[in-house]
């Protein structure tokens, strides 16, 4: 009779076989980890089980997660149990629903351009005096302003990416192993272009160098941090203290791109744009997966909501026609 394969045995063949497939799985290696060892360290004999799934999940942050934290993690879970179940099909699978509905996202702050042109200017305090630091800060998030980039996505460019003769912008490999490209407003390149002209004469530069980088100490030409981006964020936000228009504790860095959607979808029915056919093109544009996630605006951002409302009044208008 042939051994049992340990349960890490089972994660390293199915994350295996997906990338194989072409998934990118990204972070799933060090959750699923995490879970074979919470078994082992269980002692764990026998098919897994719903109760152990949960006694994991809640387990998150130190047992210090959110029901919606906990959804994420089975969610995670669940494609590599229902793997495990062909080869331990007594092995049990939980609800989706196990934690309640699936969690909502919720409006978020949507900037006045006031707030962000003030948010431009407080980079100006950002020391010390004379060096690239403010300079890089106020391209950086003027950047997220004009293009709905994700922080991650900005602080990933290198500066072959930034094809400023071209007006063109490449974002490789970004969220879901997506890359596209995307074109940019001549006021961008000229801002883009100024600043890569003070920054190429503060850091030696290649086609492979970080567009925005650190410009001091052992920072210097490296890549920005995600964190440090947030922090140097947070710092200004709470200087500038703007009423928080959005349903989270404080508006947000990564609600800039939520307001370049909203102002794209705005500008466009002011034109008297077909938004249903546009819907597509600014979903490619900001690397969504599903259209799905951008019609999500229409109703969760209070500035579209009158959109929304117009267009389900034309639709019973059109059905009272049909009927009549």
């Amino acid at each position: 009779m042939n051994a049992p394969i340990p349960l890490q045995g089972r994660v390293d063949d199915y994350l295996a076989e997906r990338r194989r497939l072409g998934f990118a799985l990204s972070g799933h290696d060090t959750l699923l980890a995490n879970f074979a060892t919470f078994v082992a360290d269980r002692q764990h004999d026998g098919p897994l089980t719903v109760a152990l799934m949960v006694d994991w999940a809640r387990r998150a942050k130190a047992g210090l997660g959110t029901p919606e934290t906990w959804y994420r993690r089975m969610a995670k879970l669940r494609p590599f149990l229902r793997y495990l179940q062909q080869f331990e099909p007594q092995t049990e699978i939980p609800e989706e629903a196990i934690f309640g509905p699936e969690p909502g996202r919720v409006a978020p702050h949507i900037y006045h351009e006031e707030e962000i042109v003030a948010l431009l200017g407080a980079t100006a305090q950002l020391g010390p005096p004379g060096s690239l630091r403010a300079a890089t800060f106020e391209a950086l998030f003027g950047l997220m302003a004009a293009t709905g980039l994700r922080v991650s996505e900005a602080i990933h460019l290198r500066d072959a990416d930034v094809d400023l003769k071209r007006g063109m912008l490449s974002v490789r490999e970004s969220k879901f192993a997506k890359s596209r490209q995307l074109p940019l407003h001549p006021s961008t390149v000229d801002a883009l272009t100024r600043f890569r002209r003070r920054r190429q004469r503060a850091v030696p530069t290649t086609d492979a160098t970080a567009f925005f980088t650190g410009s001091r100490g052992r920072g210097l030409g490296q890549p920005l941090g995600d964190r440090q981006v947030h922090r140097v964020f947070n710092q200004l936000r709470d200087h500038l203290n703007w009423p928080n228009r959005g349903a989270h504790a404080a508006p947000r860095l990564h609600d800039l791109r939520h307001t370049f959607a909203v102002r794209r979808l705005l500008d466009w029915h002011r034109e008297g744009a077909d938004l249903d056919q546009m819907m597509l093109a600014l979903s490619t544009y900001l690397g969504h997966t599903k259209i799905v996630h951008t019609y999500w605006y229409l109703s969760a951002v209070p500035e579209l909501m009158a959109l929304a409302g117009d267009k389900f009044e034309r639709f019973v208008a059109l059905e009272e026609a049909d009927d009549a």
